[in-house]
């Protein structure tokens, strides 16, 4: 909650100092806008690269179909969680004004006092493949030693997440804002802030309102009451924005649900790495109101889109437990499938990161309906229940 309201902070005082500032201030803000930039293009390959390595190499061993039927269940709520969301986002947003046009007489004035180049050690889909080819590597000759190199190389990343790139993103947002100030396009975005936000949070609650419906009608039971009973998960994660801090009661209201406790605590805590409905949401939702708001992006249709929908259920495995992790995971899919520049890379940062305990609440309530759905397909091979309490 700190860093939201460090970034709302960052994001009025921009505005200020790209009204009123002397063009060398906005120039200092624009120079750390850069660099900061820089620096996030240079981390997302091995954002990418360690931590779905570690995700995947980390997935349980053992624990027959129902680990797949998990991860199936996860990935196909995820994929139908952003198919919604885009549709409903791009019907909305079609509908706002269009963005106005930036004033000519500071596009050419106002630059950066030093331009550095960090060019990424690979490219974005380099470190995808070469992440799937290692953790699935790893997890079929159990290799400790590559298994450590890839723990521990996530280990180096959470530090420079949690320590330099978080607390930067401040001062990378007022630089943002400071620039759509002094291009004269700062109210048009404000207020598709406002819209966006609103429609990610309730496209939350409608996604987990089709989930427990359709569960509850399937498995016979009241879907309120089975929503009822994750609440107190829902408003712990909203206070957390963390699926991991979140566990210990995602479980026990899983189990109230009727979970049995060896399938819940199979479930629970990979649901909490593996299904990330709400923020896929959330980064649907954004990502196209951001489109949008671009001159040169144009919002494609459902099938173009699909793609970059499926492969975001993909990359966010195993996002890291710092706050927007999930779109820090994501930046380089929008870079390489949406186009998008460094300006539309911090417009989406600022609006996840706005909502990012909504959409974490909205991932772990989603993960009691996973965990019921498999609870139901392992009642018939109730005798795997032993060895996959035992792995968990």
């Amino acid at each position: 909650m700190k860093l939201i309201l460090k970034l709302i902070t960052g994001i009025l005082v921009g505005i200020l100092l790209g009204f009123y500032a002397p063009d060398g201030v906005i120039r200092l803000l624009l120079t750390i806008k850069q660099l900061g930039g820089q620096l996030i293009g240079f981390t997302i390959p091995l954002i990418i690269l360690f931590y779905i390595t570690s995700g995947i190499a980390s997935l349980p061993k053992n624990s027959g179909s129902l680990l797949s039927k998990t991860v199936a269940l996860s990935y196909g709520s995820t994929i139908i969680a952003g198919s919604l969301a885009f549709i409903v986002a791009s019907i909305v947003i079609a509908g706002l004004p269009e963005p106005t046009a930036a004033a000519a007489n500071t596009s050419d004035s106002l630059t950066s006092f030093i331009t550095i180049e960090i060019p990424p050690l690979f490219g974005v889909m380099t470190a995808l493949a070469t992440a799937f080819l290692f953790g699935m590597g790893i997890s079929i000759t159990n290799s400790n030693s590559l298994r450590k190199l890839a723990d521990e190389g996530r280990g180096v990343i959470d530090l420079l997440l949690a320590k330099v790139i978080i607390p930067f993103l401040p001062f990378y947002i007022a630089g943002v804002f400071a620039e759509m100030s002094a291009e004269g396009t700062v109210f048009t975005t404000l207020k598709t802030f406002g819209v966006v936000l609103a429609l990610a949070i309730m496209m939350h609650w409608v996604w987990i309102t089709i989930q427990y419906t359709v569960t509850g009608l399937a498995l016979g039971k009241s879907p309120f009451t089975l929503i009822k009973n994750m609440l107190p998960a829902y408003f712990t994660a909203v206070g957390t924005m963390s699926s991991a801090a979140t566990i210990p009661v995602t479980l026990r209201q899983t189990k109230v649900n009727g979970v049995d406790e060896s399938i819940a605590n199979f479930t629970v805590p990979l649901c909490a790495t593996i299904h990330l409905s709400g923020s896929t949401i959330t980064l649907v939702t954004c990502s196209t109101a951001v489109m949008a708001l671009s001159q040169h992006i144009a919002i494609p249709s459902l099938l173009e889109m699909l793609p970059f929908i499926m492969m975001l259920g993909i990359t966010m495995i195993a996002a890291p437990g710092a706050p927007g992790g999930a779109v820090m995971a994501a930046l380089g899919l929008m870079s390489t499938m949406l186009g998008f520049g460094e300006a539309e890379l911090a417009l989406m940062i600022a609006l996840y990161m706005a909502q990012d305990s909504f959409g974490t609440a909205c991932n772990i309530t989603g993960d009691g309906a996973i965990s019921l759905w498999v609870n139901r397909f392992a009642k018939p091979n109730q005798e795997e229940a032993p060895a996959v309490q035992e792995e968990a």
